[in-house]
């Protein structure tokens, strides 16, 4: 409960009304109908900000993000509204794609998690990781993946030469095909290389076929993990249109 008069909360600077704001509104996003309401509803009118509808999720976080904002504060997105987490599916029924994704000589934990969390969505595959990728007991990859490491198998210290061929490396280069002409196979090895220099020499020597985004700005590649998301949802859809669930 606030427990404020008007003319206490509106002695408090700007930013600390935007951030009590917000505390209220992580509050009824996950119970819109709780007595807080009421308060919110004061706190807008004191604020001369427009009303929001109390049962619509999207307005509260929409309205959640302006206090945020004005409040010069920021959150991690697992942070953000707890509503979101509840929302995830228990359907552990769909299996993996026979895919290996070989994560090589990547340095930032924060793309390691994207990936696998990426991976989980859209059941890609199991991750192998080199010996120098962050593994999944890294906090800040555990952090980014928001729990999905624990449901897809990942594998610290892998060797290429033991995994599932063709090798198929996502790297820029005259060499590569672009990956709106490329047909992926049904198993395979994807290779996503390091955010500087792409994938090391010892990958580029066994890979089968080198695949690129086709890209038309300046810059001629992309943070890996968005590489990666792209690549895996090219995977997905190609997949889909042969009927393989």
């Amino acid at each position: 409960m606030i427990g404020y008069h008007q003319r206490q909360f509106l002695q408090f600077p700007t930013m600390k009304q935007h951030k009590k704001c917000a505390e209220i509104l992580r509050q009824l996003y996950e119970e819109p109908d709780s007595p807080l309401l009421e308060q919110y509803k004061n706190l807008q009118e004191w604020m001369n900000l427009s009303l929001i509808q109390s049962n619509d999720r999207k307005q509260i976080s929409d309205r959640f993000h302006f206090h945020l904002q004005n409040a010069e504060m920021s959150c991690k997105e697992h942070n953000l509204l707890p509503q979101i987490r509840k929302e995830d599916t228990e359907n552990t029924e769909n299996p993996l794609y026979p895919i290996a994704i070989y994560l090589d000589h990547i340095r930032s934990a924060h793309n390691v998690g994207s990936i696998i969390r990426t991976t989980e969505a859209m059941r890609l595959g199991e991750i192998h990781f080199s010996s120098d990728t962050p593994f999944t007991d890294h906090k800040q990859v555990q952090d980014t993946a928001m729990g999905t490491s624990e449901w897809i198998p990942c594998h610290q210290n892998a060797n290429l030469g033991d995994l599932p061929h063709p090798i198929i490396a996502l790297e820029t280069s005259p060499d590569a095909i672009p990956m709106n002409e490329f047909l992926f196979p049904e198993q395979f090895t994807l290779v996503v290389g390091n955010e500087e220099y792409g994938c090391s020499d010892q990958v580029l020597t066994k890979a089968n076929y080198l695949v690129e985004i086709p890209l038309r700005g300046q810059k001629n590649s992309l943070n890996v993990a968005n590489a990666f998301a792209m690549a895996a949802g090219e995977i997905f859809r190609q997949r889909n249109l042969r009927g393989e669930s």
